[in-house]
């Protein structure tokens, strides 16, 4: 092995982080290995108002670590300040570049367009909604991502806005159900996923987290997964209990066109 990449190492404290670095680059350097302090960087997360730390500086032995407001990691955006505005632009790009490969295909008039929706979900559908399954979405951001689909599909369908068809026309002709709702359910059938894992596993202990000394700052509260979570289970009429049946709470929250 000649390079080892996406590492990260996490702790409460600038000081945490210090020596974990200073554990992990002996290490490496024990082995043969060199840790690049040109591509090492830090992001920190900021849950609330409360200043500590601030005259302890991250280093790798005497040179500063470089620090970021936000990084891309196992690809997604991972902002600072817990909000997702990042991930979800780069989500779209990501789309339209598959749009964009896909477009032989997805903007040939010989193609039916039954057969362009079904090789739109199974090409552009996968890379927009990479990671969507825990974003704490907003109204703003379902219409970046309702505007975006819309565009691909009015292409494929070699139409415009001028042409003045409306919406729900362009999706039963391709048969692509509305993006918020193909997000709904990928945010359900994790949910799904996660509430049939045993209570020890670690993805449940998470649910048990308790920040100690949290306190909000001003304005309005953040968006959080669980509230997202609660709303999709109101639409839809569902309770938790529903998770335990794997082929019933699939097929309950399962999009349709």
């Amino acid at each position: 092995m000649l390079f080892a990449d996406d590492v990260v190492l996490i702790d409460e404290t600038r000081k945490g982080v210090n020596d974990k670095l200073e554990v992990w680059r002996k290490t490496l350097e024990s082995k043969g290995f060199r840790l690049s302090r040109s591509k090492t960087e830090y992001l920190e997360c900021k849950f609330n108002d409360v200043r500590l730390e601030d005259e302890v500086v991250v280093k790798l032995e005497s040179q500063e670590v470089c620090k970021r407001d936000s990084f891309k990691y196992l690809g997604s955006v991972i902002q600072g300040n817990g909000e997702i505005d990042e991930d979800v632009s780069h989500r779209i790009g990501a789309g339209w570049l598959k749009w964009k490969l896909a477009s032989g295909v997805l903007c040939d008039k010989k193609v039916p367009p039954k057969l362009k929706g079904k090789f739109y979900r199974m090409v552009v559908h996968p890379a927009m909604l990479y990671g969507a399954e825990c974003w704490p979405v907003k109204n703003s951001h379902i219409q970046k991502m309702k505007v975006a689909e819309m565009r691909m599909l009015r292409w494929m369908c070699g139409m415009t806005r001028g042409d003045r068809v409306r919406n729900e026309t362009i999706r039963e002709k391709v048969g692509v159900a509305p993006v918020e709702c193909k997000m709904r359910e990928v945010r359900l059938s994790w949910f799904g996923h996660v509430k049939r894992r045993d209570t020890d596993a670690p993805v449940r202990r998470c649910e048990r987290l308790a920040l100690d000394g949290f306190r909000r700052g001003r304005g309005r509260p953040k968006k959080y997964w669980g509230e997202v979570i609660r709303r999709d289970m109101e639409q839809l009429q569902l309770t938790e209990d529903m998770t335990l049946d794997r082929k019933v709470w699939r097929a309950r929250i399962r999009a349709e066109i």
